[in-house]
């Protein structure tokens, strides 16, 4: 599978989960949230780009616990907490999060943002 994005043809698997996370661009977020009707807030975008410098730095996802403890060392205990991420990612950080189109086996960037619930 594929999708456009600023001109270019990005590569994703069946789940549209980026092949390539270098393909991945922070613009990707919004866009790719409007394509499937989602409206993002500042709280989302914050998280995603979290988890995608968490990413870059130990070359790993991190688990809901670890995204917490991570979260709660960064931002503070308002937001690194099970309910606040759960509020944001109604079915759960580690799966919906994925800085989202790309976090399999590495992050990229915004899917499966059409599981984000707002």
């Amino acid at each position: 599978m594929m999708f456009e994005y600023n001109g270019k043809t990005i590569e994703t698997d069946a789940e549209g989960y980026l092949l390539n996370h270098q393909d991945w661009e922070q613009g990707m977020i919004e866009a790719l949230a409007a394509e499937e009707g989602i409206e993002l807030t500042d709280a989302h975008i914050e998280v995603v780009m979290f988890v995608r410098d968490f990413y870059e730095e130990f070359n790993t996802s991190p688990a809901v616990r670890m995204l917490v403890k991570a979260m709660e060392k960064a931002h503070g205990p308002e937001k690194g907490n099970s309910k606040y991420l759960f509020k944001l990612f109604k079915k759960g950080p580690a799966k919906q999060q994925p800085s989202s189109r790309g976090f399999q086996n590495q992050l990229s960037a915004c899917r499966p943002l059409k599981d984000l619930e707002t």
